[in-house]
């Protein structure tokens, strides 16, 4: 596969975007190879994302942002970004001690599935260090307590930096995130929820569940933000139980849950297919 291009826009609707961003990238030599677009009603506002092979593109890298910007993003007022296929982004994964996820993107990540590399580990307890040291990637302890919260986020914050990180999962985290680090990866942190939002919130999930007579279980992907488990949705999905089901039972389905829609929001951001409008997300197919 050669080099491509990805193009994610947001602007006011109006007429003439779509026909305007293909005719730019087909008279620069550039061979779209996928497009989709959204027209939100109520906001009136376009979304799209557009792909195409930079094999013969006339523009150069470093100059497409603003040769767009000049012709086609001030025009239209559009907020933009451009990203290009062989930039292969690193992520920082963020554990407490369930290694159900854990292991998942690891495996994901070593096998070549995903475009990606996981320059370093960070956890609240060494609990999960000698999976880390097996896969090879450095571990870091940063023990968290009230007391020492902002001093050791900072120290999250300058291994980051040290790494140049470029987005962080929260592979069942068991902390809180600060909004010192959200306001340095807005939209960049991703976590992984134990239920279908806004359902059953604590510390035993399953538990509360089970105690309701529940006939489904879910899970739920989102972009981190200072309001708790409310931030732009990526994934979700359900999972049937019944009444012959366990809490045992259940927690192993729910874990199975997380794995697969945890995998499939990180590939979202991956692949660029993820557009955040205030607190909602646009998934591009």
């Amino acid at each position: 596969m050669g080099e491509k291009a990805t193009l994610l826009i947001y602007c006011p609707d109006q007429v003439g975007i779509v026909a305007t961003v293909t005719e730019f990238i087909q008279k620069n030599n550039g061979n779209i190879v996928s497009l989709d677009q959204h027209i939100d009603i109520e906001e009136d506002y376009f979304f799209m994302r557009v792909e195409w092979d930079l094999e013969s593109f006339s523009v150069p890298r470093d100059k497409l942002n603003d040769y767009f910007k000049t012709l086609i993003g001030d025009r239209f007022k559009m907020n933009f970004k451009i990203y290009f296929s062989d930039n292969k982004p690193k992520m920082a994964l963020f554990v407490t001690k369930l290694t159900h996820c854990f292991y998942d993107i690891l495996g994901r990540t070593q096998s070549g599935e995903w475009n990606l590399e996981v320059p370093l580990i960070i956890s609240n307890h060494e609990y999960l260090r000698s999976i880390a040291d097996k896969f090879g990637i450095p571990f870091y302890h940063i023990p968290i307590t009230k007391e020492n919260k902002v001093e050791q986020e900072k120290v999250q914050l300058k291994l980051l930096k040290e790494y140049e990180i470029d987005f962080v999962v929260l592979a069942r985290y068991m902390q809180i995130i600060s909004p010192q680090l959200i306001e340095v990866f807005p939209s960049q942190i991703i976590n992984i929820h134990h239920s279908f939002l806004p359902a059953f919130p604590g510390a035993k999930p399953y538990h509360s569940a089970y105690e309701r007579g529940v006939k489904v279980i879910g899970a739920t992907a989102h972009y981190v933000t200072e309001e708790l488990d409310c931030g732009p949705i990526l994934e979700q999905d359900v999972t049937q139980i019944s009444h012959k089901n366990s809490v045992k039972d259940l927690i192993r389905k729910g874990q199975d849950l997380e794995k697969v829609v945890l995998s499939r929001a990180i590939y979202n951001h991956l692949e660029r297919k993820s557009l955040v409008f205030r607190n909602k997300t646009v998934i591009f197919d």
